[in-house]
Formats: structure tokens, C-alpha cells, sequence
């Protein structure tokens, strides 16, 4: 997307010309961001469409006046990333969704690896927990100015995750004892590529074996070795330039 006026985000994009902007997004837009007659701002629906609007008016102290001025579709990239983060503890685990967002994720796993330490229960603190990852994949879009908000699913076990595998065009699992590297991959053109991160203590053998049975193959970033809340990033920005998605 080429405007750098910020992003808010919408239910869906109205029909008409002109419309007000309210809700949370209006009084961010209003009062938090200060924006008045004249301002430019984009709004979009998340999944790919967008207009760019001009603030006609302050139409209260959370809300604005908006005319569009241009609307348009981003298409999504013919390969598709999806990022199966394991669950991290405190606020790693947000870090890495934003930073996995903002270099171009297009959707993200909750995984439940078995070294975890952070264990996302299936009662109210699970369901924070996920709220917040949810939260910040959509602060994160805005900030990068990204018409596309990667949905952030329900987190899955190893047997889902190796059945995600299954289907993709490509799993790749990070694994900084690999043999190969990642630019020693062959990358398909299209569809899903899987991406595998896994906890701080490392992914178990038993965990690898099933994965790579799915047909996922392990690589290493480079020579180094990242945290659990950077390496997915990190490996989205190489693979932005080794694919088209970048270009």
C-alpha cells in the first residue's frame, strides 16, 4: 500500500462518498490522533480493501466527518505465510506477532509445543491470552500501514499443526542445528508456506519427527541464534526477498 496516512480500520467499507467515522476507531481518530478538517487517513476493511478519505468535519469529540477520495483492493500475495508460533511467556509472545505482522505475516498459529512454558488454558486466561495476540496482529496491521490484518487462529496441537503441514505447498521448521539453511530451500510459487517457530527450550525430537513426516523440512536462519519472539520475523523478512512477496 503506498499512503502513509495512518490506517483505521472498519466493519466493511460503506457505499456511499461521504460517511462518519465513530466507535473506537473514531475516537482514536478524533481524540487520541487529533485529526481535523483537512486530514488524510485511510480506512480499511482488513481484508484487502481500502479508501483513501479526507476529514470533512469534526463531527464530534470520537468521531469525523469523512469523504473518500480513492478506493482500492489490495490482492493477497500468491504465497501465503503462516506463522505457527509457540506459545511464549509474558509479553514475548506479543512482541513476536507484532514483529511477524509488521514484516508481512498473513496469519498466525497459536501452537501448544511441548517445552512451552506459557500454557494457554481453555478457560478465561486462554481466552485473554488470545485476545491480546488477536490485538496486536490489528494494532500492528495499523501501524505498518497494512490493508490485510492476519487472523490469529485458536491455538492447535502438533497433530493439527502437522496436518496444516499437510496441506500447505511448504512447511518450514527453524531449527538453529539444522544442516541446511534457509536459502538453501526450494520455494513453491504459490499457496502456503508454513512457518515453525518454536519455544525458547527448543522443539523436542518426538515433536520434529512428526512434522517432518507431515512433509515439513528444517532449516536454520544463519549462524546465530534468535529468541523465540524474533526469529519468525527475522525469517519473513528473508523469505519477503526470496519470493516475490516483496517485489
Amino acid at each position: 500500500m503506498s499512503d502513509t496516512a495512518p490506517v483505521f480500520l472498519v466493519d466493511a467499507l460503506p457505499d456511499s462518498e461521504t460517511f462518519v467515522l465513530d466507535g473506537p476507531e473514531g475516537h482514536h481518530a478524533a481524540a487520541v490522533r487529533r485529526l481535523g478538517a483537512g486530514s488524510a487517513l485511510v480506512v480499511s476493511d482488513g481484508s484487502g480493501s481500502a479508501a483513501a478519505c479526507v476529514v470533512e468535519s469534526v463531527a464530534g469529540k470520537d468521531s469525523l466527518w469523512l469523504r473518500i477520495s480513492r478506493r482500492w483492493h489490495d490482492p493477497a500475495p500468491a504465497i501465503r505465510i503462516v506463522l505457527a508460533q509457540a506459545l511464549v511467556k509474558g509479553d514475548r509472545g506479543e512482541l513476536a506477532v507484532e514483529l511477524a505482522t509488521e514484516t508481512g505475516v498473513d496469519s498466525v498459529v497459536p501452537w501448544r509445543a511441548a517445552r512451552c512454558v506459557a500454557r494457554w488454558d481453555d478457560g478465561p486466561r486462554g481466552a485473554k491470552a488470545l485476545a491480546r495476540w488477536r490485538s496486536t496482529a490489528r494494532e500492528a496491521a495499523k501501524q505498518a500501514r497494512r490493508t490485510w490484518v492476519p487472523p490469529v487462529a485458536e491455538p492447535v496441537s502438533t497433530a493439527h499443526l502437522a496436518s496444516l503441514i499437510q496441506s500447505a505447498s511448504l512447511g518450514i521448521v527453524l531449527d538453529a542445528a539444522a544442516p541446511s539453511g534457509l536459502t538453501d530451500l526450494t520455494l513453491p510459487g504459490d499457496g502456503d508456506v508454513v512457518l515453525v517457530v518454536g519455544p525458547e527450550g527448543g522443539i523436542s525430537e518426538s515433536e520434529l519427527a512428526v512434522l517432518e513426516d507431515a512433509g515439513a523440512q528444517v532449516a536454520r536462519l544463519g549462524p546465530t541464534v534468535l529468541r523465540a519472539s524474533t526469529a519468525a520475523a527475522a525469517a519473513i523478512s528473508a523469505l519477503g526477498v526470496m519470493t516475490t512477496r516483496w517485489r
